[in-house]
């Protein structure tokens, strides 16, 4: 207040031509900025302030400060959102939710940059522009292209896992609270011996998982429920854990540790607990503490790396890129203490993994899923977002998608076929492998 009235003060005793007025030109160029573009994906979102309390000690894998013993602490900040919806859309629709913690341990700022499902839907960097295109609504119309994006999957059959995730129950939460979050990529854990550990990150909700599918979806509101949740003291909290797997390990594998597309099996690989995260504070200001938040994986304090993950390493560039394009010269610098810990991924270049995306998700749909309704319902959702494609080639998406399916589980595929009013002939089946 007390720098307008000094502006308006000048005003009324000493006039001057508006290009001549620096104060009005200061002013109006905040104006024209004050609206930053919107992110081209996770762009509505919600966050909040608070604490991350580490549960052990695990200096033997970290030499990262914040690990060192339990009871360690420090500052963080949450930041929740949708992937292909825009502002605006209601939560109640099907979609990723981006879940991205900042952690602010003294002397850095360590970013987590996740979602609610453990998988990413691609593999490949290169094909991640296409994926956003296909899934952002026409401008032009406001509806969802179904043709081009079932075109998309149906070519890349990697994006299967994620697809499946994302039409069961869990792909319409009931609230940012009632979510697990994951870093999805593999990062890497290095101690004071320089010894390496391949690290993925989970955070699993004390709230318990609920869904909304039997509730009413049209009804909900997930910014609103974090800010009722943390203004009356019911503060949202997540247990944080991490599987770790050795270099030795990675080398023996059948499959690709690094692909984000899959999940480490927790037989193999189990949960190791490393904290509690609480969220107990809100933003003051909206515009200034949530959509200026800027979240990168350059973000690392010592102790804590990249990996080999192809996925991975294209974030580090293109987070940083967006930032500067979204938010200009307030784009904060890269602050990661540990710039020379990248890691010599050469032993890993010439490692080939065999192309196998359909097994997990025949694990998902026999395992992860728990009732006949869970699966019932999947294949639902499927059909009900494959029969509204309107293509010339709707026959051939159709049919090239049913094969994946089918790869995944016979039952699933069945199932959708069925939905699609597809008749599948089994000696056909038969010969062809399934």
């Amino acid at each position: 207040m007390e720098g307008n009235n000094i502006r308006n003060k000048a005003r009324t005793e000493q006039p001057k031509p508006v290009m001549s007025d620096f104060l009005l030109q200061e002013e109006l160029a905040g104006f024209v900025r004050e609206r930053i573009p919107e992110r081209v994906v996770f762009a509505g979102g919600a966050g909040a302030y608070g604490t991350f309390i580490t549960s052990a000690d695990l200096s033997r894998y970290t030499r990262a400060e914040l690990f060192s013993k339990a009871g360690n602490s420090c500052r963080i900040f949450a930041r929740f959102s949708s992937f292909f919806n825009e502002k605006g859309t209601p939560d109640g629709v099907r979609d990723v939710r981006g879940f991205a913690v900042k952690f602010m341990p003294e002397g850095g700022v360590w970013d987590l940059a996740g979602q609610n499902f453990p998988v990413s839907f691609v593999e490949d960097p290169g094909k991640f522009k296409t994926l956003v295109h296909v899934l952002k609504k026409n401008p032009e119309t406001n509806t969802e292209n179904r043709a081009a994006a079932w075109e998309f999957f149906s070519q890349n059959p990697e994006t299967l896992h994620l697809l499946l995730m994302l039409f069961s129950g869990r792909g319409i939460p009931a609230g940012y609270g009632n979510m697990d979050g994951f870093g999805v990529n593999t990062f890497s854990f290095v101690n004071e011996n320089e010894e390496i550990f391949w690290v993925k990150f989970h955070l699993k909700t004390r709230q318990g998982i609920r869904n909304s599918e039997e509730e009413n979806p049209g009804r909900l509101n997930f910014a609103q429920s974090l800010v009722d949740d943390v203004s009356s003291g019911n503060f949202p909290k997540w247990k944080m854990y991490a599987q770790i797997m050795t270099p030795e390990q990675a080398h023996a594998l059948d499959w690709n540790p690094f692909d984000p597309t899959r999940v480490w099996p927790h037989g193999d690989f189990p949960l190791a607990e490393l904290g509690e995260l609480e969220l107990s504070s809100l933003p003051k200001n909206y515009f200034e503490e949530v959509e200026k938040a800027a979240f990168s994986p350059t973000n690392l304090i010592d102790g804590i790396g990249i990996s080999p993950d192809r996925n991975l390493q294209a974030r580090l560039f293109a987070y940083r890129d967006a930032q500067r394009y979204r938010l200009g010269t307030q784009a904060a610098q890269p602050q990661s203490s540990n710039p020379h810990i990248l890691g010599d991924f050469s032993q890993y270049e010439t490692v080939s993994y065999p192309q196998d995306p359909y097994t997990q998700c025949g694990l998902f749909y026999t395992k992860a899923l728990k009732t006949d309704e869970e699966r019932s319902r999947l294949a639902e959702n499927i059909v009900k977002s494959m029969i509204e494609i309107s293509s010339p080639r709707k026959n051939d998406i159709i049919f090239r998608q049913l094969c994946h399916f089918f790869r995944a589980n016979v039952e699933l595929g069945m199932k959708i076929s069925t939905g699609l009013g597809i008749n599948i002939d089994m000696n056909m089946m038969s010969h062809a492998g399934f």
